[in-house]
């Protein structure tokens, strides 16, 4: 990788995911940080300016969605590019939303590795990028809100369907399909308590 580059940056909170993305770009080498959520990213980004973002958008403290309009409201950041991954917004409403604020691309979980690669590739030598115009305060809120509604409700109705099915499952059943009632459970917690704060900051902004 040339020189003139600098790191790629990954933002993702679940450790198996992480190390893997990892991985594969350092095998192509490619300089790599990393950070486990929005908040951590921004301080990497403060002490290195990454040649490309790979974020999730699912995380605790800052989202990715938070963190990109973060990146595009500062003229210092607006520049860099940015790859949104993601298995839970996956709905066009969600990608729509996503490339508004300025993402070059939105990718699927669990990605292809080649088509990351390429994407990657893509990216990081198509220089510079081209800086869009980051959306304003109120239509960003708004439209995040609407994403995190949609979601809270799909949440919802995953988790009851999950309830209603376990106790018809033979015991060899169960244990997987715990599992994945408590991840979405934690996820519904997690989409709860951004929206709270959207709730907060929208009624700030109408003051």
């Amino acid at each position: 990788m040339p020189a003139a580059y600098g790191p790629i940056l990954i933002v993702e909170d679940v450790p198996n995911v992480l190390e893997l993305l990892e991985v594969t770009l350092r095998f192509k080498g490619y300089a790599v940080v990393t950070a486990r959520n929005g908040e951590e990213a921004l301080e990497v980004i403060s002490q290195t300016k990454p040649a490309l973002i790979v974020t999730d958008i699912l995380m605790p403290k800052m989202d990715g969605y938070a963190l990109v309009q973060k990146l595009r409201i500062n003229p210092q950041t607006r520049s860099i590019p940015v790859v949104f991954l993601s298995a839970t917004y996956v709905t066009p409403e969600d990608k729509q939303f996503a490339l508004s604020l300025g993402a070059a691309r939105f990718m699927e979980k669990p990605i292809d590795t080649e088509d990351f690669l390429l994407t990657v590739a893509e990216l990081v030598t198509q220089q510079p990028f081209t800086q869009p115009h980051p959306l304003d305060m109120e239509k960003f809120y708004n439209g995040y809100r609407t994403r995190l509604e949609d979601k809270l409700r799909h949440k919802n109705s995953q988790i009851a369907r999950a309830e209603r099915l376990l106790p018809t499952l033979p015991p060899d059943q169960k244990p997987a399909f715990e599992a994945l009632l408590q991840q979405s459970m934690r996820d519904r917690d997690e989409i709860q308590a951004e929206l709270y704060d959207i709730y907060k900051t929208i009624e700030e902004l109408k003051k």
